[in-house]
């Protein structure tokens, strides 16, 4: 099946723009074949949605000419931990127990690495700590929770740590899994009265890398049997990760034995990326499928997505992806048409009068000097950054930012807009200032 697709691949990179095959082609693997169907793996509902309504004719008909039967293709969005099926080659060694089955389902994403997470100050603690279990697993810090709000990056963190800890021993049995998964296996193996092939499948592991484990609340014999778990594990000196929305401290409806040894190890959070770090995922997302994205691009769409790195990176995919069908190149002017119809997550910091306060107060100016008609280059410079992120960052219209800026014409703050938009995407220094104020601003 995985010979099938990849000759597939081969054959419709030769048919497909480079740019459209790195898109939509490159994160797909074959999931599944049953009959006359193979179900194709994709990253989310996006990509399901245009490989069904621009692609599906050629992947059927580029099939049939490989395997000589018509096949028909279903496209399947794989969740993280079913993503990859990454095996393990078996112990040989004969130090350690043998497993129920001859090889472990890791349900490690090799795309998730440490190579390819974006560190700032958002997430240092949590990756120098994550980096040091793949380094040395179950020796420092075990167990290893870490926590923080949804979308940033703590499943990215886990795959990576996992996909460390094999390459550096490839013999070490790993598993990464959800919290739901395992809930779901336990249930399973319960109707089937055989808790002894699930014990199998955790309790002889090397490491166990659990993701939203705030799924447990409330699911007592869940909670039970992962408890047995996690001291089977701990106590044979395995390293155990966990993920979770919330501090173990803030976890209710569960044991309090749980969260005693969820906290006993070493906790890092993960808080929401400041807007360097925004930019610099978006820069290394679109490096990635060999896109540039200019700068007055990335840091509109960094400053309007607050926290969420998942957002984020699903905004960039739809320029991307528009982009790639109507051969336009990246512009401010191309995002804000894909991006009309979404709503962001509107900072309600961004006000007229804010943003005045604090481009003054980075210039080391007066708002009364943004106010008036005073035209030196440092007061026309600062005046124009400052319509360019009220026309930017608030719905004011024209004529309302003119009247707050001391009677300015409309064409004033257009012209001014104009301006800055074009100097940003090329002068760095300018940039600078801007990300800046926007920082102040975000922090306020």
């Amino acid at each position: 099946m995985e010979a099938l697709w990849k000759k597939c691949l081969e054959e419709i990179e030769k048919q497909v723009l480079p740019e459209n095959y790195i898109t939509w082609f490159s994160p797909t693997y074959a999931f599944s074949k049953n009959k006359g169907t193979i179900t194709i793996a994709v990253p989310n509902d996006f990509f399901k949605n245009c490989l069904k309504e621009n692609y599906q004719d050629l992947i059927e008909n580029t099939l049939e000419a490989i395997a000589k039967d018509k096949l028909q293709v279903e496209f399947q969005v794989a969740l993280p931990e079913n993503s990859e099926k990454n095996r393990v080659k078996p112990n040989t060694n004969g130090s350690k127990k043998e497993l129920s089955s001859s090889t472990i389902t890791t349900g490690l994403n090799p795309k998730y690495n440490f190579s390819s997470f974006i560190v700032g100050s958002c997430n240092q603690f949590a990756h120098a700590t994550g980096l040091a279990v793949g380094a040395n697993p179950a020796h420092t810090y075990n167990p290893l929770f870490v926590y923080g709000a949804v979308g940033l990056g703590k499943t990215h963190l886990l795959h990576a740590i996992g996909n460390e800890i094999i390459q550096t021993n490839p013999q070490n049995r790993v598993r990464y899994i959800s919290a739901e998964s395992f809930t779901v296996d336990l249930i399973q193996s319960l109707k089937k009265d055989d808790m002894i092939a699930f014990r199998g499948r955790y309790r002889p592991l090397d490491v166990l890398l659990v993701d939203d484990i705030q799924f447990l609340a409330g699911k007592e014999r869940t909670q039970e049997e992962f408890f047995y778990t996690f001291n089977s594990l701990y106590e044979s000196h395995k390293q155990v990760v966990l993920s979770c929305d919330r501090s173990p401290k803030e976890l209710h409806n569960i044991e309090e034995r749980l969260r005693s040894r969820f906290g006993s190890g070493l906790i890092a959070d993960i808080k929401p990326p400041d807007l360097e770090t925004k930019m610099a995922i978006l820069y290394k997302k679109a490096e990635i499928h060999q896109k540039e994205i200019p700068q007055d691009v990335a840091m509109f769409i960094a400053s309007n997505i607050r926290s969420n790195v998942r957002e984020l990176e699903g905004l960039l995919l739809r320029i991307i992806a528009y982009s790639s069908f109507t051969r336009r190149n990246i512009d401010m002017l191309l995002a804000k048409e894909v991006l009309k119809e979404f709503t962001f997550d509107k900072n309600k910091n961004f006000t007229i009068p804010t943003i005045l306060k604090y481009v003054a107060e980075h210039f080391d100016l007066k708002v009364a000097d943004l106010k008036s008609q005073q035209r030196t280059r440092d007061i026309s410079t600062s005046r124009q950054i400052a319509m360019y992120l009220c026309r930017e960052y608030t719905s004011a219209s024209l004529p309302e930012i003119g009247r707050q800026f001391g009677g300015k014409d409309h064409t004033t703050v257009l012209s001014a807009h104009k301006k800055i938009l074009s100097k940003v995407k090329d002068d760095e220094k300018l940039a600078k200032h801007i990300q800046e104020v926007i920082r102040k601003i975000e922090c306020e």
